[in-house]
């Protein structure tokens, strides 16, 4: 008897949705159309909002380090180190990545936010509902006690975001950004008490598998 993909793979079997947003774990199958998406624009070509310029590069570079990093990522989960990497979808259409890592999480509950939105799409709100989507997923049904995020001071609209979801300022770190280049990181906080909900219901698929594959249901 053939196996269907969450059946041995159970992050596969996730789904979240709220509105007409949607996350799932990165399949294979969406590569394509993130690097496409990717190389499209994610922000301005002067600006670098990420720790490791990624998308700095030609079309066959920036899809093999996208190709790379999702399936490393996805090579190493554990429960006891894990990053969970969603294709955004918005109105059906594939519109970015949200994702949220952490170590020694049965022991910590918190872990920490990154994302993107081709910027095709920046202007609309979906950024917001994302992140609103995944944090509220991580109080509501894996246990979350904070989830954190960072952005570098000089991107001002990921810091916007981050406040109207509800994220509290946690101190400032230097760090090595593109050769050669210092940047100010400004850390990030959100517990349940301070999150921003969205006024759309959140609901959700695949979550016990997914719980009991991070050894959620064993502690």
């Amino acid at each position: 008897m053939s196996l269907v993909p969450h059946q041995f793979w159970p992050p596969f079997g996730l789904l979240i949705e709220c509105g007409s947003l949607s996350l799932s774990p990165v399949r294979d199958s969406d590569l394509p159309a993130l690097a496409a998406l990717a190389y499209e624009g994610i922000h301005d070509a002067a600006a670098m909002p990420f720790d490791f310029p990624w998308t700095a590069g030609t079309p066959d570079e920036v899809r093999l380090r996208l190709l790379q990093f999702h399936w490393g990522r996805r090579a190493a989960m554990t429960p006891a180190s894990w990053q969970l990497e969603s294709t955004v979808r918005f109105e059906g259409k594939i519109v970015g990545c949200q994702g949220i890592s952490t170590s020694d999480y049965l022991v910590t509950r918190t872990g920490e936010t990154g994302s993107w939105l081709g910027a095709k799409y920046h202007g609309r709100g979906i950024g917001t509902l994302m992140r609103q989507t995944l944090c509220a997923f991580m109080f509501d049904h894996l246990d979350a006690a904070e989830v954190t995020s960072a952005a570098f001071t000089d991107n001002p609209a990921s810091l916007a975001v981050s406040r109207k979801v509800g994220y509290q300022k946690n101190g400032v770190v230097r760090r090595r950004r593109r050769e050669g280049e210092m940047a100010l990181r400004q850390q990030l906080t959100l517990t349940t008490e301070t999150l921003n909900r969205s006024d759309q219901e959140l609901r959700v698929k695949g979550v016990p598998q997914l719980r009991e594959f991070l050894g959620l249901e064993s502690v």
